[in-house]
């Protein structure tokens, strides 16, 4: 190590398919700029590659076969019955949908090439006319159809995999329930002290070539969801035994919000540090640290074990400027064999999974950070730094001559207006031609000129919170937006010719029937109105780092306690006097805002969407023709 410390960051299954996670070309991207050997791969992907190849179905079909046949599931033996036929489709389907052979498309779309299995069921809830897919894709074309199609043949495969080896798996949740908002250890390490079964045993042996071909001295594993910590772990057990002294770090968003509490000693058997926050600082000082140049009494932000007790240590330094980060970078990931997935029948998630978007962020944290139901208090919210409009379109260059491609997703919290007007100037006074999207909020900010001028320079879809659509609602939220102005905001947007999307919540402390139901009617106006054609609801969740967490009472609900614990702590409970049933009411949100984008059901009665007597659900206070008054 005396000619330096080589770093190589894995991505841990599982997080997403369809491009890389950015957290890990983030970090390889500036430890380059400082002058650090770092590398990168993605083992998330070539997991499920390698799963789901001939010798891994062959591998599955050994493992269905050992199952006694009473415990054998539909999936199970419809996979058994066709095993032939999966065989002879998996390597052309993949080519499919990392876009190598698009002329397949034309088979896979008139349903005779693939085996269906039972998640194939879901297309007959929505036949029409003997064309199941019509009403979702209409003139979208054969590519839509068969990517869902192909997504389908995947998640069939998926279930198998679930029910012949390990029931916990899933292409972005994979053993979630071991890590999220767990206190104790205990299961998580009772897991990883089980045998490798084949999903783990793939893994190793991935884990394990990436290791020989990189040689590092140093692991870097970004989790950013709870689903990707089994995972992560998992890597560190056989990076454990390739090499007992090899340092293992870890870090990302499912560290930042639920381990920063962290006393449990068992989980540096695998690791050696755990750091919070934006990585830089703390990596940087991890290597110094590696090389003999700064003792341990010198970290940031880092978790360690130090006489089998965890220690928290921060030595107090100032954080990168953003513009002094680097440019995140795709060298080393494969980036020619991501899948492009259509899993739900959602503009914005189509847009999503389309293509192989650059990832990028205008700022560090959020300008506004005032919504209560967000981890305000926390460093990716609260710390807020914004990138100059030169070195952003500088970054932007550089990925278009690194990857060849166009496209950019700004993954901020929400991008602030005035850098995306800078940002918007600079891509014109270039003359460099991109398409981008990201996240904003719906303020007034966003006048008709600037949201032309986002246009002129290639924006192409914006998403927003709405969340309730309630004015008493988004007021106790500290949204800064009334449901008027996210009309008038969305629908110049839409006359620009960008696609919007709107983030919905339900279940938020003190929300009633009567509350949900006029949220609906709005959302059905906006949809009417052509303001929206992308949504989404979510249950809301309450967090110890959120206003509503560390403030209930403002609220009007009461916490419930804490589980003891010295792991995982984010997620709390709470009692709301209202006793209202969001998870009933959830479900007829979910059914409308799905047909709503697609133009079904805009003329119903938005009460006719919740499974509840007429007696229980109330008439609609929001007068019919309210939004599109607004406009």
């Amino acid at each position: 190590m005396a000619q330096g410390v080589r770093v190589l960051s894995l991505i841990p299954p599982m997080t997403q398919l369809n491009t890389p996670y950015p957290a890990s070309a983030y970090l390889t991207g500036f430890l380059r700029s400082r002058g650090v050997d770092a590398r990168q791969d993605d083992l998330a992907l070539k997991l499920v590659l390698a799963l789901f190849s001939a010798d891994g179905l062959a591998r599955l079909r050994a493992a269905a076969l050992a199952l006694p046949e009473a415990e054998r599931s539909a999936a199970v033996n419809q996979y058994l019955d066709h095993y032939d036929r999966y065989v002879q489709t998996i390597v052309a389907t993949l080519g499919f949908l990392q876009g190598k052979d698009p002329t397949l498309c034309h088979r896979i779309a008139a349903r005779g090439f693939l085996p269906e299995g039972p998640r194939f069921m879901s297309l007959d809830t929505f036949d029409e006319e003997g064309d199941p897919l019509g009403w979702a894709f209409g003139a979208l074309g054969q590519q839509d159809r068969a990517r869902h199609l192909a997504t389908l043949y995947l998640n069939d495969l998926a279930d198998v995999v679930r029910d012949a080896i390990d029931e916990g798996f899933a292409f972005v949740r994979y053993a979630e329930q071991l890590a999220s908002s767990q206190p104790d250890y205990g299961p998580m390490a009772q897991a990883l002290a089980e045998p490798r079964n084949l999903i783990d045993q793939t893994l190793h042996q991935l884990t394990l070539q990436a290791l020989e071909r990189h040689q590092p001295h140093m692991l870097v594993l970004s989790v950013p969801f709870p689903g990707a910590m089994y995972g992560a772990l998992r890597i560190a057990q056989s990076a454990r035994e390739w090499n007992p002294q090899i340092k293992i770090c870890m870090g990302g968003g499912y560290v930042n919000t639920e381990l920063r509490d962290l006393a449990e000693p068992r989980l540096f058997d695998l690791v050696d540090f755990v750091t919070l926050d934006a990585g830089e600082r703390p990596l940087l000082s991890l290597i110094e640290h590696i090389q003999g140049q700064r003792s341990a009494a010198r970290l940031q932000r880092c978790f360690m074990r130090v006489n089998g007790d965890v220690k928290y240590v921060n030595l107090a330094e100032p954080d990168f400027a953003f513009d002094d980060v680097g440019t995140p970078t795709w060298s080393g990931l494969p980036m020619d064999r991501y899948l492009s997935l259509l899993d739900l029948l959602n503009p914005m998630h189509r847009l999503w999974s389309d293509g192989r978007w650059n990832k990028l962020t205008v700022a560090h944290g959020c300008y506004w950070k005032k919504c209560s139901f967000c981890d305000v208090s926390l460093d990716y919210i609260s710390r807020y730094d914004a990138a100059s409009a030169t070195v952003l379109v500088d970054r932007m260059e550089q990925l278009i001559a690194e990857s060849g491609q166009t496209g950019f997703h700004f993954v901020d919290e929400a991008a602030p207006p005035k850098a995306l007007k800078a940002m918007a100037e600079e891509i014109l006074r270039r003359g460099l031609r991109v398409s981008w999207w990201g996240n904003i909020r719906f303020e007034k900010t966003f006048t008709p000129e600037l949201v032309n001028l986002l246009a002129d320079s290639g924006c192409i879809a914006l998403s927003g919170g709405l969340e309730v659509a309630s004015d008493r609602l988004l007021k106790l939220m500290k949204k800064g937006v009334l449901v008027e102005q996210v009309a008038r905001v969305t629908r110049s947007m839409a006359d620009a010719g960008i696609l919007v999307h709107a983030y919905l919540m339900y279940g938020f402390p003190t929300q009633t029937v009567q509350d949900t139901v006029d949220a609906l009617e709005y959302v059905r106006q906006l949809f009417e109105a052509g303001c929206l054609h992308s949504g989404f609801f979510h249950r809301f969740a309450c967090t110890v780092h959120s206003p509503v967490g560390q403030h209930p009472e403002a609220y009007g609900i009461k916490l419930l306690p804490l589980p003891e614990g010295r792991f995982a702590r984010n997620d709390v409970g709470f009692v709301d006097p209202t006793g209202t049933d969001h998870d009933l009411l959830g479900l007829g949100l979910k059914k409308a805002i799905y047909n709503y984008m697609h133009g079904i059901g805009l003329e119903r009665d938005v009460r006719e969407w919740f499974d509840l007597p007429r007696k229980q659900c109330p008439r609609p206070t929001v007068r019919p023709g309210t939004v599109a008054g607004w406009l």
